[in-house]
């Protein structure tokens, strides 16, 4: 027997080192312990009767969720039959550790534990995690990734008190009919099955929980199911070879731990007919054992599948099982029998003592090597909690992320770029639900869900679309699930992709496509191989550039994609949405957000509200919460829009600013008489774009305009300046039924020119600078500043959450309503701009009018944090985002950058204190909140309606919310 020195360490390297020096005693030994662990096998098994040591051989089932009638019978195994090992299955996990340390209790030698965790103890228990499946990880080009997998379900599974994990699956999976392997292979790819293998153990080994690979000699090519019949493999000895046994070949070379036989009728390998190969002695003894020189543990596959049990009589089958090589006996349908016929054939010398020597000591070895010579009970404290730890959800985004496959992408169409001249719609196909999706691909553009009952109607509504998303969504219960593609939903896809420009995303198994009559009408096609909400929702972020397809095809799905294919597409810097944990934060202390939050709501600081965090470019914390109003009729969607106040500063009338200084047509020591040749001979005309906004032009800092409109005898809106309905003269809506002059703009500029300066130079903050730059930029531009904001930013950016005058684009019930305004215009204000100036220009003001989700904020944020770029679009450069956040004054106590607030100098401001004074941001009378920090790369929103009913509340300033919730942010960066 040759020695292949294992290149794994550890627990893995151990137990093959003593396995196989058990059975060769001139080999050196190199386990440091290995002494000790030999004197604890040959106490026990020293001390073992017969049937103790026969009883060793076996592993019964165990399903937690069974009733206590059956779980006695178990017991009685354990106390009577002295079994060795016990195969969890169905159930949860408190019930299961009940029960695993009540049948440990019962045992003279702790239970080798065992259990199939192929992607997680999910596949059997509830309450637990499922991480992808094989399929799935296959795609995955870092092999590191793999084994933190492997690592992950390893600690899951000692955390239980499972020794040993029934995985990986090694089976190259070549039939796309495969009824039971499928989705649980690594995929086609004999190299790609064996290096993902081997990833895969390393993983679970580095965590001291055994694997095992299954199915020996390869289930990947058949049509059949074991479980139900006896499948063949029917190649030649070379091919199964060549093929189906090279991950085994080089699993073994790397010091495999484990194998797990499968029932297969392979005539190549075993001349009787229909034989199965788990009762082979040619083909586990003279195959796996010596011409493979695998010394380690081989299993039998669950010896009451009907692969092997409709081939004799329980008893018989294990003690040919036995003798054929195996080691351990799974799932026996009669303990007492077969041990009592593997003990007869003892007795009459059919069994050597060396035989039952070899395996005996093999289980104890293992035994020893997970640590049951200390055995200790499981804690079943917080066991649930610990099974679904964040780091879980943290590892799976890694993997949906690295797992998307695009597979044909015809002038590189993804990332989707010109989001402004795109209509977007989304056709959902499958039997299960897409919404994640549809949700996702929202957060970056409007996408339209268009259904039809026929094809034609469905046609007929795509025309007015120059762009159509497909998703092709079928259930990720289990990996068992059906992907085929009927008749119907083929002819559909061909006809929708022939008149349309089409992306398909396939949400199941790759072998999906093989279905379709044509792919060469899709102008691009991802593949996500589950329908998760995650793998859902990193489609849609690969779609629009926020992250890259980076996976490979792991199975051919028809000629033109083989085995392989895959297309790395780039970024266009948008927002993503992840986990805290992937850009250095904490999830717990994140949620301390939760409490901030709750207690606003509560005591009514604001009905309700939005918050969004995002650091490095990934959206990590999103909250909606609360109420419209206090009704609480409407609760707060992420599409809800809210009246941002001065936010429209920074975010409309700014960056209009800031092009045009970027292409040097005005500088910030421009000045007013130079801008507006109306205020040439005023007491403004000197005023530079740098002083008035940093505010530090000794402007007046308000001027209520709205107060000229009313009667001053009977305090009620003046007819003379407004009408109830839209009559000649009076065209501009101010609100439901109310109409202010047409002229009212001059009287507003009038107004500002006229007003004195102050005595003083010092710092004053000011509206009035935003609403001469509004009458600035609708001059040079000869247009509106709604839209100029929309043409130049905000459809490129995919903001169509933001707007002015949201009631002529967005229904009703998507707008929060602000103030109960028994002052002006006698209303609820919902759709209509709460500033009064803002409203007598119409709801455009470049102070205030502009509506908009936290979604939509933060990516203009971001857009600054980029420098100036966003979506693969340069709208200016960071120099010129420099110029304006900069503190021109701060000498002089003057605190802000050009046009954006920035962080106190004192004691008192606008933030916690604990941001970088490179930040920048605003905040606005309604309620609402954004930041940004370059240092720390964050991006902080909050909104919300606090001035709902009344702006007499002022709890929500006076509490500190939103700079006390930018507090737990900065706290919940791991330093």
């Amino acid at each position: 027997m040759s020695f292949c020195k294992p290149k794994l360490s550890g627990l893995f390297l151990a137990f093959i080192l003593i396995t196989q020096i058990s059975y060769s005693q001139s080999r050196p030994l190199i386990a440091e312990d290995v002494e000790q662990q030999r004197q604890w096998v040959d106490s026990i098994y020293d001390a073992m009767s017969l049937q103790e040591k026969v009883g060793q051989l076996f592993m019964i089932d165990v399903f937690s969720s069974d009733p206590a009638s059956k779980i006695e019978k178990a017991k009685e195994l354990v106390a009577q039959q002295h079994v060795g090992g016990v195969i969890f299955s169905k159930g949860g996990p408190k019930t299961q550790v009940k029960v695993h340390n009540e049948l440990q209790e019962l045992s003279k030698i702790p239970l080798l534990i065992g259990m199939d965790a192929e992607w997680g103890l999910a596949m059997r228990l509830d309450s637990t995690y499922a991480f992808p499946w094989n399929m799935t990880l296959g795609a995955i080009r870092d092999e590191n990734l793999i084994t933190e997998v492997g690592a992950s379900i390893a600690k899951h599974s000692k955390r239980l008190g499972v020794h040993m994990n029934f995985a990986p699956v090694v089976d190259i999976n070549t039939n796309p009919n495969n009824p039971i392997i499928g989705n649980r292979s690594f995929g086609e790819n004999k190299n790609n099955v064996a290096s993902k293998s081997i990833a895969f153990i390393k993983g679970m080994q580095r965590e001291g929980v055994l694997g095992s690979a299954k199915h020996f000699p390869g289930h990947g090519d058949t049509e059949r199911d074991s479980h139900k019949t006896l499948p063949t493999i029917d190649f030649s000895r070379d091919r199964i070879f060549r093929e189906e046994l090279f991950p085994y070949r080089k699993m073994i070379s790397e010091g495999l731990g484990s194998i797990m036989v499968a029932h297969l009728n392979v005539p190549s390998l075993e001349e009787r007919a229909q034989f199965p190969s788990s009762l082979s002695h040619k083909i586990v003894t003279g195959i796996l054992k010596e011409e493979l020189d695998f010394n380690g543990l081989i299993i039998t596959d669950a010896l009451n599948m009907k692969g092997v049990a409709d081939f004799d009589e329980p008893g018989e089958i294990e003690l040919a099982a036995f003798l054929a090589g195996n080691d351990i006996l799974l799932f026996s349908e009669d303990v007492p029998k077969a041990s009592e016929m593997i003990i007869e054939a003892f007795n009459k010398g059919l069994i050597t003592e060396e035989r039952l020597k070899h395996s005996v000591r093999k289980i104890l070895f293992a035994k020893y090597n997970v640590g049951l010579d200390h055995y200790e009970p499981v804690d079943p404290t917080y066991i649930v909690e610990e099974l679904n730890s964040i780091r879980n959800e943290v590892l799976a985004h890694k993997l949906y992320e690295n797992a998307m496959t695009v597979i044909k992408n015809d002038r590189s169409l993804i990332p989707l770029q010109d989001l402004e001249t795109s209509k977007i719609a989304y056709v959902h196909f499958g039997e299960d639900p897409g919404n994640a999706f549809f949700e996702q691909l929202n957060h970056y553009a409007q996408v339209d869900s268009v259904s039809a009952e026929n094809l034609n109607e469905l046609l007929d509504k795509l025309e007015s679309y120059n762009q159509v998303i497909i998703g092709y969504h079928q259930s990720s219960a289990s990996p068992w699930s059906g992907f085929k593609m009927n008749e119907q939903q083929q002819t559909w896809l061909y006809e929708v992709a022939r008149k349309n420009r089409v992306i398909l995303n396939v949400f199941t198994s790759p072998y999906a496509l093989l279905d379709l009559r044509t792919t060469g009408n899709f102008e691009a096609i991802q593949v996500a191989y589950q329908n998760t909400e995650l793998a859902q929702q990193k489609a849609a972020q690969v779609i629009f550039g926020a992250i890259e397809a980076k996976g490979k095809l792991p199975v051919s799905a028809g000629n033109n994609f083989p085995v392989g294919t895959g297309y790395k597409t780039g970024t266009l810097n948008r927002l993503s949405y992840g986990l805290p944990e992937q850009v250095g934060m904490n999830s717990y202390k994140l949620r301390k957000i939760d409490e901030l939050i709750e207690k606003a709501i509560d005591e009514k600081m604001t009905p309700g509200l939005q918050v969004l965090v995002a650091r490095k470019g990934k959206v990590i914390y999103e909250r909606n919460a609360g109420y419209h109003t206090y009704d609480k009729e409407i609760p707060v969607k992420a599409s809800d829009v809210y009246d941002l106040a001065s936010l429209t500063k920074i975010l409309a009338t700014l960056p209009l600013l800031m092009e045009l200084v970027d292409k040097d047509e005005i500088d910030l020591n421009t000045t007013l008489g130079e801008m507006l040749p109306y205020f040439r001979g005023s007491n403004k005309q000197n005023i530079t774009i740098l002083d008035m906004l940093s505010h530090y032009a000794r402007l007046k800092s308000w001027i209520p305009f709205h107060r000229m409109t009313i009667d001053q005898k009977t305090k009620r809106p003046d007819v003379k300046f407004i009408r109830t309905e839209q009559d000649r003269g009076f065209g501009i809506q101010i609100a439901e039924n109310m109409y202010v002059r047409n002229d009212i703009r001059d009287s507003v500029l009038k107004t500002i020119k006229d007003s004195p300066l102050e005595r003083r130079k010092a710092y004053k903050y000011s509206d009035l600078p935003f609403y001469l730059l509004k009458f600035y930029m609708e001059d040079i531009y000869g247009t509106s500043l709604e839209y100029l904001t929309q043409d130049h930013f905000y459809r490129s950016l995919g903001a169509h959450n933001t707007t002015y005058l949201p009631l002529q684009k967005l229904p009703k019930e998507r707008i929060v309503p602000t103030e109960n305004d028994r002052s002006w215009r006698n209303q609820l204000l919902q759709g209509y701009v709460h500033d009064e100036g803002a409203a007598l220009l119409g709801g455009i003001g470049g102070q205030a009018g502009l509506y908009s989700n936290a979604n939509d904020v933060a990516k203009i944020m971001q857009m600054y944090l980029n420098g100036g770029q966003y979506g693969g679009i340069n709208y200016f450069d960071q120099k010129t985002v420099d110029k304006f956040n900069t503190c021109y004054y701060c000498d002089d106590d003057v605190r802000r950058g050009v046009g954006f607030d920035k962080p106190q100098l004192g004691n008192y401001g606008p933030t916690c204190g604990c941001v970088s004074m490179t930040s920048f941001g605003h905040s606005g009378f309604t309620g609402t909140f954004t930041w940004a920090d370059p240092d720390e790369e964050i991006v902080y929103v909050f909104l919300a309606n606090r001035i709902h009913p009344s702006v007499q509340n002022n709890k929500l300033t006076r509490e500190s919310i939103r700079s006390n919730i930018q507090e737990l942010i900065y706290e919940a960066i791991d330093r």
